[in-house]
Order: structure tokens, then sequence, then C-alpha cells
């Protein structure tokens, strides 16, 4: 079968197999959110536009295809807003690198960056309160192996406000435990490193933990800190089995403590880490540095989770008295009025 627009195929392949991966250093998440993007784009093309695979390409990617396919998303296979921003993110994306490689290319840049993404509501962060958060860390059983890797490895997490993947993705030889501080080496996205201390209490745990788990002379720096067992193979930690157990904890720590949410997931641990620092003073550019977060309006969305709560407690109060007529504390007290404007 002869291509229509070969040139087109090959960009699409070197911009998923070459530019995403060498030159962007995205994650391997990403790397298949662009693909299924791309995937998508030419399913739309083939169902609602009849065009087969081999007659696809460039000059088929207008605004007004590519509006129709972000309704279509919408609409036919039920995306949220946030998925069809995604898929868009993926296009723009494709074209930027078509403009790269081919000036004449630019045109078909400016027209897909002139759709608008779509609006998505706004989302109050979750996180747990104190107390949740202590009851939800007593709920591992500590005296047996996968409780005390559990326990230790969702303190760390909390500790160092690190996504899942990053802990998960953790070697032994990432960790710096040194006699006046410790810091973990966490991969984030894009490949990006940063280091992030952690806490004295949480380096106790961690000693107790690799003596465990990684008893001294079985020890190797490229083993993965936190680890699973099947048929006596050591393997890494999927972030299915955290999202398992950690289901597993919050059910059983919300019996103990209502503030417990009714779904926990790990990402609460990066969100809560992250709160409990802003709310303790840690000014947003040096959360978004600890957080690893590229863009310091990513990490806004804290301030704001912030704000929400105090406007909803206003608006609890506001209910409470609304109506009532509150007495002034000085009513029928002279005395109290002449202390108050310094006469007596």
């Amino acid at each position: 079968m002869r291509l229509k627009d070969e040139k087109f195929y090959k960009t699409v392949r070197d911009f998923l197999d070459i530019y995403l991966i060498k030159h962007r250093g995205y994650s391997l998440n990403t790397q298949k959110s662009y693909r299924e993007a791309i995937n998508l784009l030419l399913l739309y093309f083939k169902t609602e536009l009849g065009l087969e695979y081999a007659s696809i390409g460039f000059e088929d990617i207008t605004y007004s295809n590519i509006t129709g396919f972000l309704e279509w998303l919408s609409k036919s296979r039920g995306c949220s807003p946030a998925t069809v921003n995604l898929r868009l993110m993926a296009i723009r994306s494709f074209t930027k690198y078509a403009g790269i490689l081919d000036s004449g290319k630019i045109y078909m840049q400016v027209e897909v960056g002139n759709i608008s993404v779509r609006k998505t509501p706004g989302k109050v962060v979750e996180f747990l309160t104190a107390p949740a958060l202590e009851t939800l860390f007593e709920q591992p059983n500590r005296f047996k192996t996968n409780g005390y890797r559990d326990f230790c490895f969702m303190r760390l997490m909390y500790d160092t406000a690190a996504r899942c993947q990053e802990l998960v993705d953790a070697k032994i030889h990432d960790l710096s435990i040194r006699k006046t501080h410790a810091t973990i080496c966490l991969t984030g996205k894009g490949n990006k490193l940063r280091i992030v201390p952690i806490s004295p209490s949480v380096v106790e745990l961690l000693k107790t933990y690799l003596d465990k788990a990684h008893p001294t002379e079985q020890r190797q720096s490229d083993d993965y800190l936190f680890f699973t067992t099947h048929h006596g193979r050591k393997s890494r930690m999927s972030t299915d089995a955290v999202n398992l157990f950690m289901k597993k904890y919050g059910e059983m720590a919300r019996r103990a403590c209502p503030e417990v949410p009714e779904r926990v997931h790990p990402h609460q641990l990066r969100h809560s880490r992250a709160m409990h620092l802003y709310r303790a003073g840690m000014p947003l550019v040096l959360l978004a540095e600890f957080l690893g977060h590229a863009d310091v309006n990513t990490t806004r969305i804290y301030a704001w989770a912030d704000t929400e709560m105090k406007r909803q407690a206003i608006q609890k109060v506001s209910k409470v008295t609304e109506g009532d007529t509150i007495e002034p504390i000085w009513a029928n007290d002279e005395e109290l009025i002449k202390r108050l404007y310094g006469l007596a």
C-alpha cells in the first residue's frame, strides 16, 4: 500500500520514538499518552471523515478537523474536558515538532495553537488532616516484613512529598544517610532529578528497614529500595501494589478515625505534605522546588485550596449567625464604654 504523504508518517514515528524520548525526556506514561492521542486522531479520520490511513497527511491537520476530533472525543467517547485537553496538548506538541523540522509546516502549528482548551471544573486538593494521617500510619503491622515496608514507604512518601512512581523507582544508591543529614535523589517527570532532605525520625526508620530488608552482606546499590518478592525473586514494587495497600490501610483507618476520607490513595500523602508545609509558612517558590514542579503556577493549587477552606468556614459561620442580632458587649455598660475610649 502506497502512502499519500510518507513524510507525515515518518514525522509521526520520529516524534514518538526520538523527540519525546531523547529531546524532551518525557516519562513512559507521557509517551504512552501522546501515542494514544495520535492513534485516536487517525481513528477519527478513518471512522468519521472516511479517510484511509494511507491517504492521511499533513493537509488533514486543520483547525476544523482538530476541533471536530475534540468534539468526537467529548461526545462519542465520553472523555472529560481534562482528557480532551491532554489530547490537544499532544497534537500541539506534534505540530510544533513538525514546524521545527520544516518551516513550511508552521502554519499548522499556528492553526492548532488557536484552538482553545476546555474549561475544567475546579477541584479542591485532597489531603489528610493530622489525626487522619497519624491513624493511617498506625495501621500497618510493623512486626511483619511487608507491614514494616509499607509503613516506611508511607512515612518516606509523606516526608519527601514524593510521587508514587518516584519512590517505587528509587534505588539504594539514591539514598544518602550521613551523620549530619540524609537525602534521597528522586527522578521526577521528564527524568528531572531533585535532591530531597529526609527528617531525622524517618532516617531512623529507614536504617531499621535497610537492616531488615537489605542486610549488609546482601545489599547491592542498584537494588530497588522498596520491592516485592515472587518465588524468591525480588522485583520493583508496582504502583498498583502501593494503591492496594494504601486502600486497605485507608479502610482500616476510617473505622478508627472519621476524618479519614472514604478513598485513600498514594498521591494524598504528597498533597498532605505540601499543604502542611504551605500552612507552616513555606513560600510557594520553595514549595514548587521541593515538589519538583517546573512551573510555580502548578503549586498555586495549595494556596487556592487553603483559601477555599477559609471561605467555606466563613460560609458556615454566616449560616449559623444569619438573622441573629448580636448585641454589642458594651450595651448598657457605661463603665465599659468609658474604658474602651480611655475615659476611665
